[in-house]
Formats: structure tokens, C-alpha cells, sequence
């Protein structure tokens, strides 16, 4: 199973959990407490993502990696979209510098 068929599976399971019961699914809890818990929990694992790389433990990094895509995902839900939205986006950016899709970016403020 490819990378991309398990981020696709975990987005279509977080979808089912939109209207879950809060109490037995963190999921839902999160959806239920609106974008505001969903970024402060984006904003707590990037943080401990940030300290794990900084100790250099590999399995730590990885773990803490996984919570930030989790909570992405669930933020991508939330707003009616999916890993497949991202995934559209890396295929459009696919063999453009970073550089010159920033200044892309840029020229159309």
C-alpha cells in the first residue's frame, strides 16, 4: 500500500468521525470544539516536532511527524477538503523551483 492510499484512507476515516459522538472519539471532539482546537493542536505538535528534531531521535521525529499530518488532516476535513487537495497542489508544484513559485505566489497580492 502506497503512502498515498493510507493519507487517502486515514482522510476519508476522519470524515466519518465529523458527526461522531464526541465523548468516544477524540476526532470528533476535535470538529466538535471548531478550527480554534484544531490549530492550537497543529500548533502543539509543531512545537514538539521542532524539539524532537532538535534532540535528533529519529523515532521521536517521526512519531511527532505523524501527529502534525494527523492534525493537519483532521484541519483539511473540518473545511471540507482532503489529502487529495494537497496532493493536487504538490502535482501542480511538481519541477517548479521553490523560488519561483514563491515569487508566483507573490506577484498575485
Amino acid at each position: 500500500m502506497s503512502t498515498h492510499d493510507i493519507l487517502h484512507r486515514l482522510s476519508e476515516t476522519l470524515a466519518t468521525r465529523r458527526n461522531a459522538d464526541p465523548e468516544k472519539s477524540y476526532t470528533a471532539s476535535l470538529f466538535a470544539n471548531g478550527p480554534d482546537s484544531i490549530l492550537k493542536k497543529i500548533g502543539e505538535e509543531c512545537a514538539e516536532l521542532i524539539m524532537a528534531a532538535k534532540d535528533g531521535k529519529r523515532l521521536n521525529i517521526v512519531r511527532e511527524s505523524t501527529d502534525v499530518i494527523y492534525h493537519i488532516l483532521v484541519l483539511l476535513v473540518f473545511y471540507g477538503m482532503s489529502i487529495e487537495d494537497v496532493s493536487q497542489e504538490m502535482r501542480r508544484r511538481e519541477g517548479i523551483s521553490g523560488v519561483d513559485e514563491k515569487a508566483a505566489r507573490n506577484a498575485k497580492k
